[in-house]
Formats: C-alpha cells, sequence, structure tokens
C-alpha cells in the first residue's frame, strides 16, 4: 500500500446537523414552509449523486428546479460549516492523518458538490495532510472514475480507498481497489477487504 484515498462525510467527519438546519432554512423559504430535513435523513441521501438527493428531497419540482433548490442548500451549507466554532470532526482524525502522511500519501474523493472538500479542509485545517483530492461537481463524474482519475494523475501503484457506504465499496470495486469500511459511518457494506471501527484502527491497517 503506497496510498490512501479518503471518502468525507460519515469517514472524515459527520456535518450532518449543521448542514441539516441549513437546508431546512432554505427549503422552507423556497419549497415548503413547513418542511424539516433532519441529520438521521441526510445520512441515508450522503454519498449519492447530487441530482438523486435534490430528487428526492424536492420530488414535486422539475429536475431543473430541483436542482436549483439543492445549489442554494449548499451555497448556506458551506456558510454554516464556516461559521461553525468547532469542525465536526471524528475523534482522533489529525492525530491519525499525522501518522500516516509519513508513510502514506492522502487523498479525497467525494460525491459532493465542487467546493465542499475545500470548505471540509479550510474548517478543519487539515489540508496540509492531503496532495489532491476530486469530487463530481469538478469533473461532472461519478465517484469510481474520479477514484481512478486520482490514481492516474498522481501515478498511484497501490492505493486503498476508504469509505462508509455500499456505495463507496462499488466505487472501490470500479476503480479496480481493495476498500476499508468505516464501520462508525452512515451505511453498511457486505465483504469490504478490511473494516475499522475508529480512524486510528488505519494505522495498524498495514
Amino acid at each position: 500500500m503506497d496510498s490512501m484515498i479518503f471518502d468525507v462525510d460519515g469517514t472524515l467527519w459527520d456535518a450532518t446537523e449543521i448542514v441539516a438546519a441549513a437546508w431546512t432554512q432554505t427549503a422552507r423559504q423556497g419549497y415548503d414552509p413547513q418542511m424539516t430535513i433532519t441529520a438521521q435523513r441526510l445520512r441515508g441521501l450522503f454519498g449519492k449523486l447530487l441530482p438523486d438527493i435534490a430528487a428526492d428531497l424536492f420530488p414535486d419540482e422539475t429536475p431543473e428546479r430541483q436542482m436549483a433548490l439543492i445549489e442554494i442548500c449548499c451555497g448556506e451549507e458551506h456558510r454554516a460549516l464556516l461559521d461553525a466554532p468547532h469542525p465536526p470532526i471524528y475523534p482522533g482524525l489529525e492525530d491519525t492523518l499525522q501518522v500516516l502522511s509519513k508513510k502514506y500519501r492522502l487523498f479525497i474523493v467525494s460525491n459532493c458538490q465542487a467546493g465542499y472538500i475545500e470548505v471540509f479542509l479550510k474548517c478543519t485545517g487539515l489540508a496540509r495532510y492531503f496532495q489532491g483530492h476530486l469530487c463530481p461537481g469538478d469533473t461532472g463524474r461519478p465517484k469510481g472514475d474520479n477514484i481512478s482519475e486520482i490514481i492516474r494523475q498522481h501515478h498511484l501503484l497501490s492505493p486503498v480507498y476508504i469509505g462508509d457506504t455500499d456505495g463507496d465499496h462499488q466505487a472501490a470495486r470500479q476503480a479496480g481497489i481493495p476498500f476499508v469500511y468505516a464501520s462508525y459511518g452512515y451505511g453498511q457494506t457486505d465483504s469490504p477487504d478490511y473494516t475499522i471501527s475508529k480512524l486510528s484502527d488505519l494505522i495498524h491497517l498495514a
């Protein structure tokens, strides 16, 4: 193993409480004054592509209107995360990255909108540990393709992908690399190559 590629939501942090509040405010102003979007609901949606999330949240709208609403949600989400007094990272994240970065090259690939990974890195102050990142908002392509692109761009020889959902597992399979399942996250999957119950478990992975 020469490198690790990380998912964000449910793997590096849990921002759903902050995001849910921001999205609820937007939805009430532009879609349904009574609508409440909960953190629990977002945990079931995060990891999907943004158009699919928009269709789930705003089913009565046209696809164009769905995307317009979700883009406003994302803008409010970024502001809320940047204004939060403490980034909602999982325990031990920076200590783990400090150790891992001495041995492995670290990257991020997430199924998020453009700018979200940058917000994560700015909120947490952890940009120095990562050598690159990609998302569908940058490339227009899904997670499996973006994992493959990171591998190609950075000439990675033996990477693994760390995520918390079956979609993450399938993306790693598409890219032809091992999958590390973060069991503390949002989703479930069958037969991952490795399973971790906390971030620091990665230190002893190989």
